[in-house]
């Protein structure tokens, strides 16, 4: 019996450590127990608690975490929209925040020319303030193209489709070719003429639809 009581002993010591340094179903955990024919008194039911409020002061950092990635975006966000209005960029470069995240739209004058995909140099400077800001954030970026309704055809863009690819794939090749940053942080998308945010029924209409966003996405909503 004594032998017996030890073998019993070592077991528990034995399956506690390996809860203790992994995460182990509470569910299971008690079908163990009982099956090793250990009682309430031994002490399972108070090891089962300890496992529990681990499990809760993980989900709490895991909260804590989420929350300061938000208030980093916040503080990207904020000091996006200071440079904005020290520069006088407000009429042509909008930041905000919605449920996807940090969401910059820059007009197509900002960064090209009507019909073309090559980054204007007074573009530049902007482009070079995300970049410094996007070496300090592990976050997602998605560059979006867009364009009017009005066709085009030539031999680099045989449609608005290629267009807008390429314009989204100029803005990330700038970021990447420029500052240390990794092709995996990045997604160009083209929508072409898809997503207007207005009817393309003027021309001051037409050049809000032309134009590139930037998405910083929200870690909380991947």
């Amino acid at each position: 019996m004594v032998t017996f009581a030890d073998l019993v002993t070592l077991i528990l010591v034995f399956f506690i450590l390996l809860f203790s340094m992994s995460n182990i179903d509470n569910i299971k955990f008690k079908q163990l127990v009982n099956s090793l024919g250990l009682s309430e008194s031994n002490g399972a039911d108070a090891s089962i608690i300890e496992f529990e409020s681990s499990s809760q002061s993980q989900e709490g950092n895991n909260k804590k975490v989420l929350s300061n990635k938000s208030e980093e975006l916040d503080r990207i966000l904020l000091q996006v929209q200071q440079y904005l209005e020290e520069n006088n960029l407000q009429e042509v470069i909008t930041a905000n925040r919605d449920e996807r995240g940090v969401v910059l739209v820059l007009q197509e004058q900002v960064l090209f020319e009507t019909g073309e995909a090559e980054i204007l140099k007074k573009g530049y400077p902007f482009l070079n303030k995300l970049g410094a800001l996007f070496t300090t954030i592990p976050n997602q970026i998605k560059i979006e193209g867009y364009t009017d309704n009005r066709p085009i055809k030539t031999y680099r863009y045989p449609s608005n489709w290629e267009l807008s690819t390429a314009r989204a794939s100029s803005v990330i090749r700038y970021f990447i070719a420029h500052y240390d940053l990794k092709s995996e942080q990045f997604i160009a998308i083209g929508y072409g003429e898809a997503k207007p945010v207005v009817e393309n029924t003027s021309e001051a209409n037409m050049q809000k639809n032309r134009r590139v966003e930037i998405i910083i996405s929200d870690p909380t909503n991947e």
